[in-house]
């Protein structure tokens, strides 16, 4: 299904009919970043065992991204190989991620159209998100969880190591990148917002937003520029592979995909910064049932964000639930090597029927 989006690239929502002559819900999709929907396949079969399942690429992302589409359209008209390189650059108008939101919502109406026409019933919805999937489902229900149509429909939330924190690099990597990344952060938290400290930490942190904010930002933006975003945009480290599953055969496929994006604008970078300082500032108000699932030792979301999240919400609904998987590294749980991948995906599946079995 092809989706227009007022004259922006269209978005194409990809679905699959359950299985069962009677679905009991519909599940929606949504991948994290730089990745596709296509990624996620094998979960969706999982689920047509007994919901109507759909996915949309995110803005900029996989086929709404226009480069690759373009090549998508080349390789299906013969085209030996086609170059993808310059992916990244259609997040070049990403300055935060209102035009993801916007993406998810357009996505989701559509989605419970289509849930509504496979039996003429509006059947309960659910959304499994991960990664900064998650933060944008989060972010966008977080302003719209109290719209009646929304709140009759939507039973719950899978969140999968949802990027409620910044990332924290490991080793050697992290001993340069991680006190940029706090400092940053910390700055970023702080930034005309008091954290009712005592006045001379308040003074100074004000004065070191102030001066630091400003100063990152205005790096950040001149480093994405055409000419300079060439070489100052980074690619994807080789160690976030490793750290996405302990799969082997995932990892191969994860190097092979060609319609993975491997190289981020800064802009971007820091938009998604200020987007995680901006949800926790508002996150204790989420109201919508959720199972939250994430790893301990987690660098690319750390656990942290996870935490800080449970505790200011878990008590909203009796339906929250959370999953912590100590001792563990990995970030994309549905995608590791079994049993664990099974396991995971049956807890899932528990936990919708529970939520099934809720008054909403």
């Amino acid at each position: 299904m092809v989706l227009e989006q007022g004259g922006e690239e269209p978005l194409i929502l990809r679905t699959l009919p359950s299985q069962s002559n009677q679905a009991s819900a519909c599940v929606l999709l949504v991948h994290g970043m730089n990745e596709h929907i296509g990624r996620y396949g094998e979960v969706a079969r999982y689920f047509s065992q007994r919901y109507f399942v759909a996915g949309f690429d995110h803005y900029a992302h996989g086929l709404s991204n226009p480069v690759l589409r373009r090549a998508d359209r080349a390789l299906a008209e013969g085209a030996d190989r086609a170059d993808v390189s310059d992916a990244f650059l259609a997040q070049s108008a990403l300055y935060d991620l209102e035009p993801l939101r916007q993406t998810l919502g357009l996505a989701l109406q559509a989605f419970m159209a289509q849930c509504d026409a496979q039996d003429h019933s509006r059947r309960p919805v659910f959304i499994v998100a991960h990664s900064l999937g998650g933060l944008v489902t989060a972010s966008y229900l977080l302003r719209h969880q109290n719209e009646s149509d929304l709140r009759e429909r939507l039973r719950g939330v899978v969140f999968l190591a949802p990027a409620f924190a910044v990332s924290e690099p490991p080793g050697w990597r992290g001993w340069v990148a991680n006190p940029l990344i706090k400092l940053s952060f910390y700055a970023e938290t702080h930034f005309l917002h008091p954290q009712n400290e005592p006045l001379p930490l308040l003074l100074f942190n004000q004065l070191l937003s102030l001066v630091t904010v400003p100063v990152l930002d205005g790096l950040f933006e001149a480093f994405s520029w055409p000419g300079l975003r060439n070489f100052a945009s980074p690619t994807s480290p080789v160690w976030v592979t490793d750290y996405l599953t302990d799969s082997e055969e995932e990892k191969a496929r994860l190097r092979a995909d060609g319609w993975i994006v491997r190289r981020s604008l800064l802009r971007y970078v820091k938009g998604i910064e200020a987007e995680v300082v901006h949800f926790r500032r508002h996150m204790a108000d989420f109201s919508i049932p959720y199972y939250l699932i994430y790893s301990e030792m987690d660098p690319i979301t750390p656990a942290w964000g996870d935490e800080d999240f449970a505790r200011v919400t878990l008590q909203h609904n009796p339906a929250n639930e959370v999953l912590k998987l100590p001792g563990l590294p990995y970030h994309q749980h549905i995608f590791m090597q079994e049993p664990a991948r099974t396991e995971l995906l049956q807890k899932i599946e528990k936990w919708l029927d529970r939520r099934l079995q809720m008054p909403n």
